[in-house]
């Protein structure tokens, strides 16, 4: 997960207007000390994640837009490097010095909801709900903290990819991929049986996100213990591990060797791969060839979210500029020009009107981009926040052990979740 924020940071590297001042009054349910009023003004600091200096000048443009909407505000701007970014949030933390609004995607504000370090902000903007798209802002609320800890800003998901050739070369329609997990295990077969085995439709193993889109409850309510070791959530294991046994996936996709679904699509080895909405742009680059031939379609089931977002420092002195500067930062039109600079897609409701997202220019890369666009209103974060990389080697280790018929998926899920709750307990 790390690596994916990273990506996507990188990537950002690669109006609602607050009339005026008043800010709603509301408070958060702990009594009302995060509440939120009075005029829109005085010092507060941005931080974000490596935005220089590709994104220089596009957000200095938004800030100095902030300044003249509120002439009482002074903003300081600070841009960290990607490296490194969770510890230095961390350290800020402890030390009394985090900005008054700072970038935060949901697993790295978890750990500050904890302690009690970040603002309500749904408490302090009652209509932060109706206005951001509402996996977005589920991604913010976490559980037993009741609240909402950052606004949305910008949004990635997945989409499928096919190779339409050689879906096409062994008797399969590109334009009817399979949109289930059966459909996905029939076609498998056929290529496989069709190609002698040489290329591959199903090219990765489950993972969290699968068991959590199969309905499968992933951790308790109050977020203190994980409980995915479910009847339903063995089924699955069993079904990848009878399709693995028969040879619809590859070998090593179970080993140190596996080289991930992406690469195999790009090489030939595997038709299907998942990606963001800009995959075919650099697949452009890595098999020009390939690039016209790539089928999008709607990811399968519940299309994941990934998600950064601003959130509040609690101990601002200056909450209602700080409520004001995150919502004007992540508001409609400044997102959406930031998408036109870089490959994200706004969290904004209001931007399900826009053209540049929501129309196809008539190639494959356009209807990828609409096709991610329009899944974000229904796309969720499917891995709880509180799985940390420790936990997902866990997960992987002994997900990987049933499948290669190791141990039975129900042994494997319950050793996952007893190891998994022990590092969560610390």
């Amino acid at each position: 997960m790390r690596r994916y924020w990273a990506r996507l940071a990188a990537a950002a590297l690669a109006v609602a207007t607050l009339a005026g001042c008043g800010l709603g009054g509301g408070g958060s349910p702990d009594g009302g000390s995060t509440a939120v009023g009075g005029e829109v003004k005085g010092k507060v600091s941005l931080q974000t994640w490596a935005l220089k200096p590709k994104f220089t000048d596009y957000l200095q443009g938004v800030i100095h837009a902030f300044e003249k909407e509120h002439p009482g505000v002074q903003v300081e701007w600070l841009d960290q490097p990607g490296d490194g970014y969770a510890e230095k949030v961390i350290s800020q933390a402890a030390a009394g010095t985090l900005p008054d609004v700072v970038n935060l995607p949901p697993d790295f504000a978890l750990p500050l909801v904890k302690r009690d370090m970040l603002l309500d902000v749904a408490g302090a903007d009652p209509k932060l709900a109706e206005e951001y798209v509402a996996g977005g802002v589920d991604a913010y609320r976490f559980a037993g903290h009741p609240g909402t800890y950052g606004y949305p800003w910008y949004l990635n998901t997945d989409v499928n990819y096919w190779n339409g050739d050689l879906l096409t070369r062994y008797g399969l329609d590109p334009r009817k991929p399979p949109t289930t997990l059966d459909e996905l295990i029939t076609q498998a077969r056929t290529v496989k049986e069709r190609s002698g085995g040489t290329v591959h439709l199903m090219s990765r193993k489950p993972g969290l996100g699968d068991l959590a889109d199969a309905g499968v409850p992933l951790m308790s309510a109050d977020g203190r213990g994980f409980t995915f070791n479910t009847p339903e959530a063995a089924a699955l294991l069993d079904r990848y591990r009878d399709a693995f046994k028969e040879g619809l996936l590859p070998q090593d996709v179970l080993t140190d060797k596996y080289a991930g679904n992406a690469k195999l699509f790009t090489s030939g080895a595997a038709a299907w791969t998942t990606g963001g909405g800009n995959f075919i742009t650099g697949l452009a680059t890595d098999n020009p060839s390939l690039a016209p031939k790539a089928v999008p379609s709607p990811a399968m089931g519940t299309p994941p979210l990934y998600v950064q977002g601003l959130s509040v420092a609690r101990s601002s002195p200056n909450k209602a500029a700080a409520v004001a500067l995150a919502r004007w930062v992540t508001n409609a039109e400044n997102q959406a020009a930031f998408a036109h600079l870089t490959s994200i897609f706004p969290s904004t409701r209001a931007s399900a009107q826009d053209p540049y997202f929501s129309r196809s220019d008539g190639t494959n890369a356009g209807d990828a981009k609409v096709i991610a666009f329009t899944s974000l209103a229904k796309a969720r974060v499917l891995q709880p926040v509180q799985v940390d990389g420790a936990m997902s080697d866990i997960v992987n280790q002994q997900i990987a052990l049933a499948i290669s018929g190791g141990t039975t998926s129900r042994q494997a899920l319950d050793t996952a979740v007893a190891r998994c709750n022990q590092l969560l307990k610390g």
